[in-house]
């Protein structure tokens, strides 16, 4: 009896093994194949001074202090720059997983600023392929100084500036990150007849992984407009950070040609030379604040 019932689990065999893989395809036909997002693409929402695609998750909260002193080639008089500081505040929001928008003001001619940055695709692999991250980043800045001529009739209008940028990044690898930004800023008022209301750029930003918590950023903003029939001269910005990341902090030393830290101020507004060492020592510190739990974010989006 019990080699009559072997023999019967032996023959069974063949037959249970094919039926088992046929189940466990129809199962895995039926589930809906996954989607795999890239993350981190870059540390924080700057690469330097620019925009990165990063944005902030839905409730979450940033603030921002950055800073940037005098040039280098000051002297020792000025301390190599340390003397003299320009600052930019900011609080920065994620209002939903595409949305996130930010406030500030810096002392770079005492300018109010405000943005928004909206996600339109993200970096996939899997069941849904998209080779780049694309985001919209839309500012307003307005410049509080007071006007240089008094005298002279002078218009609430006149104090704005305008600012649109595609973002278009891609992750490589873990420790490669690269983006372009095609930029236009509009300044409804200029300081001569030669200067341009219109300024259009290129900006190109990558990142280096060296460590799990340092990387190396580099940017530069090429401007299309002719600046040799400004009335100033202009140099493109090139900035040089590393960030450090240190638990809810992240924190970047850089060195940078340009004293603005909003895309107005340093895009058509840079006045210093790293070939004449007009170079800025300066720093952005960034902490993230939860302000609504993650379980009340995930039933709002």
């Amino acid at each position: 009896m019990r080699r009559l019932a072997f023999a019967f689990i032996v023959l069974l065999i063949p037959v249970v093994l094919p039926a088992q893989d046929d189940l466990m395809n129809l199962l895995n036909a039926n589930s809906a194949p996954e989607i795999n997002y890239s993350t981190a693409t870059f540390k924080s929402t700057r690469i330097v001074n620019g925009h990165s695609i990063e944005r902030m998750a839905p409730g979450q909260l940033d603030v921002r202090i950055s800073h940037r002193f005098g040039t280098i080639n000051s002297g020792a008089y000025n301390f190599w720059g340390l003397d003299q500081s320009n600052i930019h505040l900011g609080l920065e929001y994620g209002i939903t997983k595409w949305l996130m928008a930010g406030i500030g003001r810096g002392s770079y001619q005492k300018t109010f600023d405000g943005f928004t940055k909206f996600s339109v695709l993200r970096q996939s692999t899997g069941a849904r392929v998209m080779p780049v991250s694309l985001s919209i980043f839309t500012s307003a800045a307005l410049v509080s100084q007071h006007w240089p001529d008094e005298t002279r009739t002078n218009y609430f209008s006149s104090r704005l500036a305008y600012t649109a940028q595609v973002l278009i990044a891609r992750k490589f690898s873990p420790g490669l990150s690269f983006q372009l930004t095609p930029s236009y800023i509009h300044r409804n008022l200029v300081s001569t007849e030669m200067d341009p209301n219109d300024i259009y750029s290129i900006g190109a930003g990558g990142r280096v992984k060296v460590s799990k918590r340092i990387s190396l950023n580099a940017e530069y903003y090429y401007m299309v407009n002719p600046k040799t029939y400004m009335s100033s001269q202009i140099y493109n910005p090139l900035s040089l950070g590393i960030d450090i990341e240190t638990g809810g902090h992240v924190f970047q030393l850089l060195f940078t040609n340009s004293l603005a830290m909003i895309e107005k101020g340093f895009i058509g507004e840079t006045a210093g030379s790293w070939k004449k060492g007009d170079i800025h020592f300066g720093f952005n510190l960034s902490r993230v604040f939860t302000l609504q739990k993650p379980q009340v974010r995930e039933n709002q989006k």
